[in-house]
Formats: C-alpha cells, sequence, structure tokens
C-alpha cells in the first residue's frame, strides 16, 4: 500500500469526540514518529476537514478531510458523546466499513468500539470500551465477546480499548506491536508516562 511513507496512521477526529481519546494515542505516536528509525506519519482527519469541537471544548483543526486522507496503515477511531450521532448514521457506518476494506489495522477508544459494532465490524469478536458502554454495546451487536477488564484488546487487525485513558496504553502497544518493545518503553519514558494515582 503505496503513501509515500513506510506507515500512515490516521486519527478520525469529529464534534463531541473525548478529548484525551485523541490526544493522548496522538501524543504517543507522534512521539514514536519523531524519534523512530521507521519514520512514520501520524495524521488528524474529520469528514469534511473542519475544525471540530471536542465534547469538553476543547477545539481542533484537523490535517485533511476523508477525502484527502488517501490510504492509512492504522486508523484510530476516538469515543466521546459524538459516537451516538455517528452509529446512527447508515452513511458514516458505510464509510466505516470502506475503511475496514482498505485499512490493515482499525484500532478505537472508548466508545468508538460503538461505531465498529454498528458497522457490523466486531462481529463474533472480542472487544473492549468504556466501562458505562457495555450495554449500549451488546444492543448493537450481542454477539461481541465483551471484556469488560482489558484495557485494551488485540484482535489481530482490530483493536479496541476501554476509556478515555486506556487509550494510551493502546497506543504504547500500537507501538510496540509495529515498531518494538524497546520502542514503545522509550515513548513512554519520553513523554512521562508513569501512572501513579493518589487513590
Amino acid at each position: 500500500m503505496p503513501t509515500g511513507h513506510h506507515m500512515r496512521v490516521g486519527i478520525f477526529v469529529f464534534d463531541d469526540a473525548e478529548e484525551l481519546d485523541v490526544v493522548g494515542p496522538y501524543e504517543v505516536l507522534a512521539y514514536w514518529a519523531r524519534h523512530s528509525e521507521l519514520r512514520p506519519e501520524v495524521v488528524t482527519f474529520s469528514l469534511d476537514g473542519s475544525g471540530v469541537r471536542c465534547a469538553k471544548g476543547l477545539r481542533l483543526v484537523p490535517d485533511l478531510s476523508a477525502d484527502e486522507v488517501g490510504p492509512l496503515h492504522v486508523l484510530v477511531y476516538p469515543g466521546g458523546f459524538g459516537t451516538r450521532a455517528l452509529l446512527r448514521d447508515p452513511a458514516h457506518l458505510d464509510w466505516v466499513r470502506g475503511m475496514r476494506a482498505s485499512t490493515p489495522l482499525m484500532t478505537s477508544v472508548c466508545t468508538g468500539a460503538l461505531v465498529y459494532a454498528a458497522a457490523g465490524l466486531l462481529s463474533g469478536r472480542p472487544a473492549t470500551t468504556h466501562w458505562q458502554a457495555f450495554d449500549e454495546l451488546a444492543v448493537l451487536d450481542p454477539s461481541v465477546l465483551a471484556d469488560t477488564e482489558a484495557r485494551f484488546v488485540d484482535d489481530g487487525d482490530i483493536v479496541t480499548s476501554a476509556g478515555v485513558s486506556a487509550g494510551i496504553d493502546m497506543a504504547l502497544h500500537l507501538v510496540a506491536r509495529l515498531e518494538s518493545v524497546d520502542a514503545a518503553r522509550a515513548v513512554r519514558r519520553g513523554i512521562q508516562y508513569d501512572p501513579e494515582p493518589p487513590v
């Protein structure tokens, strides 16, 4: 799949996406891109290329539109309240299925998995999502093998993660998978990600 880069990662953004679902993986993957000899490219894109307002008010200006983004090796699909409208949009679900057909690795953060389920991508497969969204996931596709404990679930060509901060863990896993464990550890050190919660 020629993209002009050895590896190309696209992070989809939309109105009411959860901020950390977007910028958590972006921080990990962009740091990796700057320091890896593989020189992956990381881009953000929205459906029409316009800016978006995330769930808590953060405004983002994406690099590209969906029509401009071109072939990707990895798609990162965040969650947030904006997924509820998207999972009911037949045209958007067709787009997701089209991305699935052309993108080797589809990933989601939080309730991004609901959109994947609505598009039929998770049928009969293990997956996870935000802890509050498992009932919605079961309604959308009862055949999904929901993992309520995992921070992320890697099922080969689809990787789903639990809510919000779990997207950082998933992104570090992607670095380990796409390059090496040492590369992921270097990114983790570089962004000083070493959670020590107070409770």
